[in-house]
């Protein structure tokens, strides 16, 4: 019998059964492990993640995430990638998973990683430090509720050990009851990560894309060299698209004068 593949949308066992919520228990994510049956067909089982999964993820696996999580992340690397836009060997990952060269260091799943002095850009699914000989330069997490421990515990001690020179947590806290957004940076040391001190207006520069990252009416802001804000692509889409109706309509107008003061010299003419 030619064997079939067939997705069940199950949860299966958990991993960590001290992790597991039975009420949610797809809450981190899941991944879809193939199980032969003993007819010769493959089943697509649907395991839940557990948070152990998401700090070490595997290739393949979803985890969930927030829409302001997406927004956040997109537009941190829409700015990214802009300012790297001159350098053929920068790029900008988005929630790839990175394999490192440290043999006691499982693979992360950074939100955003920024990688300096690639010899070829490829499709990666993991980012292998050893196989491209670089390492990222920049990392970047966006915290959620259910994983903010492990961004500001378990990753901020790896990413030290793996080498990250500049680690950011972009982290949110209820501050009375309200989320509030705040900004974590560490820098490599002698003796491991310190604080990255903030400016005057409470920012912090990240040197390897020269931009300043910052907080404005509770929301990640951009700023370049010169202190001037960057807007996301779609504010400066939607910005660009206004400003083309403007001169169109301007233009419009114009050529309707044009035509009314043609008519009335041809008034006076006759």
């Amino acid at each position: 019998m030619e064997a079939t593949s067939e997705v069940v949308l199950t949860p299966a066992a958990p991993f960590v059964t001290e992790a597991f919520d039975s009420d949610d228990p797809f809450r981190y994510g899941w991944r879809y492990v193939r199980v032969e049956q003993p007819d010769g067909s493959v089943l697509l089982r649907q395991d839940p993640l557990m948070l152990a999964d998401v700090l070490h993820p595997q290739e393949g696996d979803q985890v969930t995430h927030s829409d302001a999580h997406q927004r956040r992340r997109r537009y941190l690397c829409d700015v990214f990638e802009a300012q790297l836009a001159h350098d053929p060997s920068a790029v900008v990952l988005d929630d790839v998973r990175i394999a490192w060269d440290v043999p006691e260091l499982k693979p992360h799943g950074p939100d955003i990683t920024v990688v300096i002095g690639v010899r070829q850009r490829q499709n990666w699914s993991t980012f292998d430090v050893a196989r491209e000989g670089a390492r990222p330069a920049l990392i970047i997490e966006i915290t959620s509720p259910e994983t903010a421990s492990i961004d500001r515990s378990n990753k901020l001690e790896e990413y030290d050990i793996a080498g990250v020179p500049l680690y950011i947590i972009v982290d949110t806290v209820t501050l009375r009851k309200q989320p509030t957004l705040r900004l974590l940076g560490y820098t490599q040391s002698g003796n491991g990560y310190q604080g990255l001190a903030p400016n005057e207006h409470g920012w912090l520069w990240l040197a390897p894309v020269q931009v300043w990252i910052g907080i404005f009416a509770n929301e990640l802001v951009c700023y370049n060299a010169a202190r001037t804000p960057l807007g996301d692509y779609r504010a400066l889409a939607v910005a660009l698209a206004e400003a083309q109706a403007a001169q169109h309509a301007a233009e419009a107008r114009a050529d309707a004068a044009e035509a009314k003061l043609r008519e009335l010299e041809a008034k006076l003419r006759h």
